[in-house]
């Protein structure tokens, strides 16, 4: 069982920056990929970006790209995304989930999800 926790979300001004932070525990270990997805009322889940866990490498959703950084931590089990030059149309609530399986990093086929937090973004 993986359990992952969101924080760092909040309301930030139209260009401002915000970081969110995606804490992992239990059997966490070398996931396929660590991904970020967002939601916004009446609309579905969507895919942000996430990073593949043993290439250590990073993708991104054309609307973000450019804007938006993931990171990680090993040593604290923690993934980052860093979100500048905020726009209104990126608020929503914004998930971490873990994937153990292997095709599909970019759409929602994840294995654990987080509770997700706010991110409000004003003009």
């Amino acid at each position: 069982q993986v359990q992952l926790v969101e924080s760092g979300g909040g309301l930030v001004q139209a260009g401002g920056s915000l970081r969110v932070t995606c804490a992992a525990s239990g059997l966490f270990f070398s996931p396929t990929a660590m991904g970020w997805f967002r939601q916004a009322p009446g609309k579905e889940r969507e895919f942000v970006g996430a990073i593949h866990w043993n290439l250590d490498r990073t993708y991104y959703a054309d609307s973000v790209k450019g804007r938006f950084t993931i990171s990680r931590d090993n040593a604290k089990n923690t993934v980052y995304l860093q979100m500048n030059s905020l726009k209104p149309e990126d608020t929503a609530v914004y998930y971490c989930a873990a994937k153990y399986s292997g095709l599909g990093l970019t759409t929602t086929r994840y294995d654990y999800w987080g509770q997700g937090t706010q991110v409000t973004v004003s003009s």
